[in-house]
């Protein structure tokens, strides 16, 4: 049974008679002829009654075939405009985390919109189980996660290198240090920004190691908050260094290196091998991978820090 037989069938059907079906869907009358009688040779049984040739009345079982036939055409017609306008779609679907979204997201999307001035964007913000939940459930495309889980089932570009730092007031009594330690941390009031991240679990796993008492004083709040508390002598905060370089240009904030913590932090783009992606989606990532590989050259030719220069574009 073929679509196309289907079809002349259901013409004949609502036609009322060949003639009129052949012009229907532009086939001779002789081949939509052929093409009932294998039909009915298909399903073993007579589809038209056979007392006057030119009414086409139909037989039970042809009343049956042409109920299911006719649900058969219509799903055919709904898929193929919903491919059509899934197509033509020109909405980019993407995860992320907060501080991704505010200090990285922007500059990449600056890209696109100069080929794609017609772009739509969605975005959801959460932590990596909840992106990576999203991909899997078709409601986001792309996902970008800082340390990317290794998962055969997902392809992975890395787009920036960052590094987590501790911020305080330029009047802390560690803000004149180079570079600290955790020990250092001791009996800090600490201000963290979620409470099941990757990094936060390195930073707990720091300060449990170093045998220091420790406070996390906030949690769970946005990277903007922590830079307030910060600046208002709350504590100190831990953020990646791309969230700051304003703050730490203008005087108002001072970053710290961490010696004794991991503080790498990769932001890849992710996206699942089982799941096609949508052409602006296609032509996302395509776009992110030549203007990384073109910001790492500039950086390289210049000899100067590549996060340093990045920030400067965003903003």
């Amino acid at each position: 049974m073929e679509f196309q037989q289907l079809e002349m069938f259901a013409a004949v059907v609502e036609e009322g008679s060949i003639s009129q079906a052949a012009q229907r869907v532009c086939r001779t009358g002789a081949a939509v002829s052929i093409a009932l009688k294998k039909l009915e040779e298909e399903m073993v049984t007579p589809l038209f009654e056979r007392g006057d040739r030119n009414s086409h009345q139909l037989t039970a079982s042809g009343r049956s075939l042409y109920e299911h036939a006719r649900r058969i055409l219509d799903l055919r017609r709904e898929a193929e405009t919903a491919v059509k306008r899934s197509s033509h779609d020109v909405t980019l679907r993407i995860g992320t985390h907060e501080s991704t979204s505010l200090y990285l997201l922007p500059s990449l999307m600056v890209h696109l919109s100069e080929t794609h001035p017609e772009i739509k964007t969605e975005i959801i913000c959460g932590n990596a189980d909840k992106l990576l939940l999203a991909l899997a459930n078709r409601a986001i495309e792309l996902a970008l996660i800082g340390d990317a889980p290794t998962d055969p089932e997902l392809d992975t570009y890395m787009v920036r290198r960052e590094e987590l730092v501790v911020i305080a007031k330029p009047n802390h009594r560690l803000a004149t240090r180079r570079q600290i330690s955790v020990k250092d941390l001791r009996d800090e009031y600490l201000i963290v920004q979620g409470t099941r991240s990757v990094l936060r679990e390195r930073i707990v796993q720091a300060l449990r190691a170093s045998k220091i008492p420790f406070n996390f004083g906030v949690e769970n709040v946005g990277i903007e908050a922590i830079k307030r508390m910060v600046i208002n002598g709350l504590g100190v905060g831990f953020v990646p260094t791309m969230c700051v370089s304003e703050e730490v240009i203008n005087g108002k904030l001072v970053a710290l290196k961490v010696a004794d913590l991991r503080t790498d932090w990769n932001i890849s783009m992710v996206w699942r091998k089982d799941h096609s992606l949508s052409r602006i989606a296609r032509d996302f990532v395509d776009i992110i991978k030549p203007s990384r590989d073109a910001a790492t050259t500039m950086v390289n030719s210049r000899r100067i820090d590549p996060n340093r220069s990045r920030k400067v574009v965003h903003c």
